[in-house]
């Protein structure tokens, strides 16, 4: 078995990403936490997650995010599944983040798009079926 167990973002301010991952991810904390060195300029860096998957903020980044609108090489978004997705758009909401496109149609799932502070975008997902066949469907 293979599963995803980390994400390494290079954010700005490690607060700021904190203040919206901690609004979609109540149950999450920070597991660990530090100062080290990323090519010859000083980093802090957090883990912030549970027991077994979590995202690493590292802050002091530079730039700006790749435009998501065109077709440079980069991250386009990664995605989390949400047992209840209305009550998580609430929670960011009510942290001043709003949403930032809206996903499509389905039967079998409910999506939404939110960008965190440094211009990440951060899908949610809520699956209405069990069946793997229903949820798996691109719908394209």
């Amino acid at each position: 078995m293979i599963q995803l167990e980390h994400v390494n973002l290079v954010v700005t301010d490690i607060e700021q990403s904190l203040k919206f991952y901690r609004a979609a991810f109540p149950h999450w904390w920070v597991r660990e936490e530090g100062k080290g060195e990323w090519s010859g300029k000083p980093r802090n860096w957090v883990h912030f997650g549970d027991d077994y998957q979590y995202l690493v903020f590292g802050d002091n980044g530079e730039g700006e995010n790749r435009d998501l609108n065109g077709h440079q090489l980069g991250l386009a978004h990664f995605a989390f599944v949400t047992s209840n997705l209305d009550a998580l758009i609430s929670r960011l909401a009510d942290a001043g983040f709003p949403i930032a496109k809206s996903g499509a149609e389905d039967a079998h799932r409910k999506n939404i798009y939110f960008m965190d502070p440094d211009g990440f975008e951060v899908e949610f997902v809520e699956y209405l079926s069990d069946l793997p066949v229903e949820r798996n469907l691109s719908g394209q």
